[in-house]
């Protein structure tokens, strides 16, 4: 996702905010929901792998851990398969890596194995899948894209609430091995959500337009002049810091609630308390932030939910039952229903609609370490202690931190933008648009014409689906 992708429509198409851009927000919806929930609903196998292996707490938790990290870590290797196979194939091909990873992981034989198949090829295959249908949602929404994002991030809390259970249930029948390969064959339905993602088509053009479009067909696989956005920078360190520990409480819950004594039904339960308060928090924050007076001011919201989940975790440390457990994953879903429903609408209205492509590959790289060595270093520390506080108190005081140096960062050193254009290619229509203004009366005339005769034939086309054989599966 790193990438600006060949199957990308010219930069003056019109997002259909609607029409086939609701089927392509249910697959965003199951791809999102596939993508975030896996590593979390993983973690309701952990015991058992602990007692078949002989390993602790750490060794498990690199499996949540390599899963993200492969979804964070893989943009731009995505970026680059997008841009030579367009978004449909590259997700066919992903929905098939994901499914096999969790199929060949119920046959392992040690821990090492699981880590390259159930981590490795399914993170891989998730990540092949979860990028370009980002990339897809934000060209078919514009005007509605905080609720689009909103909405498709909910995905994942919808998911966590159904394969939370879903997973107890599945080892307390057929145990890990058989919950594995039955989740696998549910992982092919990223095929079917692949298969929904038609790019866009612009409407058709006189031939006098068509010669300069044709010259811009050359795009930069990555485009590194983001990092030249202060605004980008201060974000990418801020979401670095963050993923130290936003996904390590989801990660710890089940097995915190099973060490104080509660059945393993019951400590599944907490995700699904989490993930249901989630659903609901997620769209109610991608409407609010589509508001006239907020939109604008996106990311103070973005640094207030992160600061709302950090402290969410340190008072989660002083949890001592099932009822303060329930109360955290309340709250904990609150704010991290908060969290996941406005990055990457903040991302894109830091860098732009032209640059978030390029933009949301380079910010998953950068990430990817964090996500990487979070779980893990938690898993050591709760090795060290036997305390489950210690871990909470760690999460809460990195996603704060990141807050602060989102909020202060953007308040402090981020001037006010001036209406000067983004992209080489906004600069480029604001120079055609200055220079027709010293066109001829008679030319004028004649633009004006082809302009309301062009409208008349076209009365709603903002953007066609695109049925070539290249394209279609």
């Amino acid at each position: 996702m790193g990438v600006v992708v060949a199957d990308d429509g010219p930069s003056g198409i019109k997002a259909p905010d609607g029409g086939w851009g609701w089927a392509v927000l249910f697959g965003c919806f199951i791809i999102t929901g596939f993508s975030y929930a896996f590593p979390k609903a993983v973690s309701v196998f952990f015991k058992e792998l602990i007692r078949e292996f002989g390993i602790g707490y750490s060794d498990t938790a690199w499996i949540s851990s390599i899963l993200l990290a492969m979804l964070y870590g893989t943009g731009p290797l995505c970026s680059v398969c997008v841009n030579r196979f367009g978004c449909r194939p590259v997700m066919l091909v992903g929905g098939l890596f994901a499914s096999m990873g969790m199929v060949i992981a119920s046959f392992c034989t040690s821990i090492i194995q699981i880590y390259l198949t159930a981590g490795v090829i399914t993170g891989l295959g998730l990540a092949l899948n979860f990028q370009p249908s980002l990339i897809m949602l934000n060209r078919y929404f514009d005007k509605r894209r905080p609720l689009a994002n909103g909405l498709s991030a909910a995905g994942s809390p919808v998911f966590l609430c159904a394969l939370s259970p879903l997973g107890q249930i599945l080892q307390h029948e057929y145990g890990w091995r058989g919950g594995f390969l039955i989740l696998g064959g549910m992982l092919l339905n990223c095929c079917v959500c692949g298969a929904l993602m038609r790019p866009l088509e612009p409407p058709k053009k006189s031939e006098a337009t068509k010669e300069p479009a044709e010259k811009k067909v050359k795009k930069k696989l990555l485009d590194f002049s983001v990092f030249k956005d202060g605004g980008f920078v201060i974000y990418t360190l801020a979401a670095s810091i963050m993923v130290l520990g936003l996904f390590v409480p989801p990660v710890f819950v089940v097995s915190y609630a099973k060490d104080l004594g509660y059945q393993d039904t019951k400590a599944a339960f907490l995700l699904t308390i989490l993930g249901f308060i989630d659903i609901f928090a997620r769209p109610i924050c991608g409407m609010v932030a589509g508001l006239k007076w907020v939109r604008p001011r996106c990311v103070y919201l973005f640094s207030f939910a992160m600061i709302f989940n950090g402290f969410t975790d340190l008072m989660g440390s002083m949890s001592v039952d099932y009822g303060g457990l329930v109360v955290f994953c309340i709250f904990f879903g609150i704010s991290y229903g908060m969290v996941g429903a406005l990055q990457f609408e903040v991302l894109m209205a830091i860098v732009g609609t032209q640059k978030f492509s390029s933009a949301i590959g380079l910010v998953l790289l950068a990430e990817a370490m964090a996500v990487l060595i979070g779980p893990p270093s938690a898993g050591k520390l709760l090795d060290a202690t036997g305390r489950y506080m210690f871990v909470f108190i760690i999460a809460g005081i990195e996603v704060t931190t990141s807050a602060l140096v989102l909020a202060l960062g953007n308040f402090f050193c981020i001037k006010k933008k001036s209406d000067e254009p983004h992209t080489k290619e906004e600069a480029a229509e604001r120079e055609e648009l200055n220079k027709s203004e010293d066109k001829t009366p008679e030319d004028a005339k004649v633009d004006s014409i082809e302009v309301e005769q062009f409208l008349k034939d076209e009365p709603e086309k903002n953007g066609e689906v695109v049925t070539n054989p290249e394209t279609c599966v």
